[in-house]
């Protein structure tokens, strides 16, 4: 995944254009600083594989809806007691779609390394954060790969294994792991 960078126009700019910019973007911030756009870019992408788990969910959660209407009706006399098959596929869809909730929660509110003068003096700021959007780049192919993978489901019964497999694979863990690494160095 490639990002553009846009060109910063204080760079060029003689002594006293930099002194009225840097004036003006609020006594040193600069918008146009790489960090900067990495760090927006982070928490962009963050909001994309919110959004893209959301989608996940929704359709977990309406194929376990679907499957609760078609397979475990209302206790009658003749049956009072649910189907424990149906009502075991019906748990494991309602499952993977709290996982999957898990997960959406985790990406929307991890950290990202703050604009800090200690950061920015000790540490290489831009490297960090660049691992970080490269990181989430990554996890976004696997999120589409999920999201797609889920949205092909279409049978309750079929859909809780397979939510399952697809779930324990561990590859959206494994890169959340390795993002989480990427922060605890700046810890």
């Amino acid at each position: 995944m490639e990002l553009k960078a846009a060109p910063n126009p204080i760079d060029s700019a003689g002594p006293v254009k930099q002194v009225l910019s840097n004036l003006f973007y609020g006594w040193g911030y600069n918008f146009y600083r790489r960090e900067n756009q990495l760090r927006a870019d982070d928490l962009l992408i963050r909001g994309k594989l919110s959004a893209l788990l959301g989608e996940c969910r929704k359709h977990a959660n309406e194929l376990e809806a679907s499957f609760r209407r078609e397979r475990l009706p209302a206790p009658t006399r003749e049956h009072p007691f649910a189907d424990p098959a149906a009502l075991a596929t019906a748990q494991s869809l309602q499952r993977a779609a709290q996982h999957i909730e898990s997960l959406e929660t985790a990406i929307r509110t991890a950290p990202v390394p703050e604009m800090d003068r200690i950061h920015q003096r000790h540490r290489i700021e831009g490297a960090t954060l660049e691992q970080l959007v490269d990181a989430d780049g990554k996890l976004v192919l696997a999120v589409v790969a999920l999201r797609d993978a889920v949205a092909a489901l279409q049978d309750g019964a079929t859909a809780a294994t397979e939510l399952t497999r697809l779930l324990a694979s561990g590859e959206i863990h494994t890169l959340w792991e390795r993002r989480e690494q990427i922060l605890s160095v700046l810890g």
